[in-house]
């Protein structure tokens, strides 16, 4: 099962070695036609603007949401959150439009406030171990939405069928479980498609 990290900024490495631990192939994805060879796809964090004008430059914004059309998981963390999302708040234009939410983009802060904690997070047994830098918080979620946490009565992990999104970093702690859960996702439509 190979599972592609989108390559065009942000900790991709570290996506790649949590992907790994969670029993699946991490690959570095850098052109559209390389979505053929993977089950699912990660976005990670970075600048959301930035991610947005790289991925209309290399032609990923049709490319992508036809992966998710075919049912193939995505996963989008911080800036791969705002990426994903249908409405960006302040009047931003978004971008892949995927996922039924309204995000605020540094809802968190700058990068000074940045933090750790301990979070909740449903279908995974013990809380998880969360980096928050300059998160994303979404703000609103459609009807096909589910919360899988939150923090401080903000929402912070979310999940859409075949997609998922985090507003922080879990690639930067050794716990991998959110992996582990997008990797079971991957397997479950991987399944289906079967």
């Amino acid at each position: 099962m190979k599972i592609g990290v989108l390559a065009l900024q942000g900790a991709v490495t570290e996506h790649i070695v949590s992907v790994g631990k969670a029993g699946a192939e991490g690959v570095p994805i850098k052109r559209v036609e390389e979505l053929k060879e993977i089950d699912g796809l990660i976005i990670p964090g970075g600048e959301s603007t930035t991610i947005g004008k790289l991925m209309r430059k290399y032609d990923f914004i049709e490319a992508i949401r036809e992966f998710a059309a075919d049912g193939r998981p995505i996963f989008g963390t911080c800036a791969g959150l705002i990426v994903m999302a249908k409405e960006i708040a302040g009047g931003e234009p978004p971008h892949l439009e995927l996922m039924d939410i309204t995000v605020a983009r540094n809802a968190f802060g700058r990068q000074r406030e940045s933090f750790e904690c301990d979070l909740d997070v449903k279908g995974i047994d013990e809380p998880i171990r969360a980096v928050f830098i300059r998160a994303p918080l979404i703000e609103k979620v459609g009807r096909g939405v589910e919360v899988l946490s939150e923090y401080n009565g903000e929402i912070v992990t979310a999940r859409q069928g075949n997609l998922l999104v985090s507003s922080f970093h879990p690639e930067l702690t050794d716990d991998y479980r959110l992996h582990q859960y997008f990797t079971d996702m991957v397997q479950a439509a991987r399944n289906v498609g079967a």
